[in-house]
């Protein structure tokens, strides 16, 4: 799923999560951003990036599709643990069997691509080549001062995904707490369109020092050739809990991997 910048409906996104919703702006748009400002987010969080992946988590995913008159018609779910074997190999394990009765649209190996890495998006030090990036200035979200930059990928590749669109990074230690943007490039030829959604992703803190995916909302209508499409997608990030050689992993009925 994709959609085209010209023409683009973007619903409100206030049912993500309360305490982000209103996003209050006091912006200066500075014409030069702090020295280093871009190498520090990125290292920064690739400390992130890092740290989530010593962590056990619950992923739950929905995809909604709706017909003209606003009513759903269909729904894609699925709730799974990402979690660790005895012998730390990381791995998901299936806790809700998803259940699928979207007939609108279909998900696609890219939607599930952009579901585990894109709209969790971390732009770790290993990334920061693959983009460019524009200081925007500097915002006040929910009290707490922002600076402000725009990303987009220096080139697009066939084979890869991106992200594009913007961060709210927290001044005081340089964390992301919101990203707000899509999945890159849209994949549009004589035989398919497979268009993807503008998405805002929020992030909590964990453990009181690192910074995780919380939620991520979209609702848009996709602008294909033959009718356009609104869908909604919710995804949450839940239970996060470190992994340490105290822990206890229960598999219930999977098996984790040889």
């Amino acid at each position: 799923m994709s959609a085209r910048k010209n023409g683009r409906i973007v619903r409100n996104i206030a049912p993500i999560v309360a305490s982000a919703a209103i996003i209050s702006v006091v912006s200066n748009y500075a014409a030069e951003p702090p020295p280093g400002l871009v190498k520090k987010i990125a290292q920064r969080e690739s400390d992130n990036a890092r740290a989530r992946q010593n962590y056990t988590y619950r992923q739950s995913v929905t995809v909604q599709e709706f017909d003209d008159r606003g009513l759903v018609t269909g729904e894609y779910r699925e709730v799974r643990d990402v979690t660790f074997s005895p012998n730390r190999i990381r791995y998901e394990q299936v806790i809700e069997q998803p259940r699928n009765t979207l007939t609108r649209i279909k998900l696609t190996p890219e939607d599930f691509a952009d579901i585990r890495n894109v709209q969790p998006f971390f732009i770790t030090t290993e990334q920061l080549p693959l983009y460019e990036a524009k200081y925007k200035g500097e915002e006040t979200i929910d009290g707490v001062n922002c600076f402000v930059e725009y990303l987009r990928p220096r080139q697009i590749l066939s084979t890869q995904r991106f992200f594009e669109g913007t961060l709210w990074v927290r001044e005081s230690d340089l964390a992301v707490i919101r990203t707000e943007g899509q999945a890159v490039p849209q994949i549009e030829t004589l035989k398919q369109q497979n268009l993807f959604p503008h998405f805002t992703t929020i992030r909590r803190e964990v453990d009181g020092k690192w910074l995780f995916p919380e939620e991520t909302y979209a609702d848009d209508t996709l602008f294909f050739r033959d009718w356009p499409q609104r869908i909604r997608i919710i995804i949450r990030y839940l239970n996060y809990k470190r992994f340490g050689a105290e822990s206890t992993i229960t598999f219930g009925e999977t098996e984790p991997p040889k």
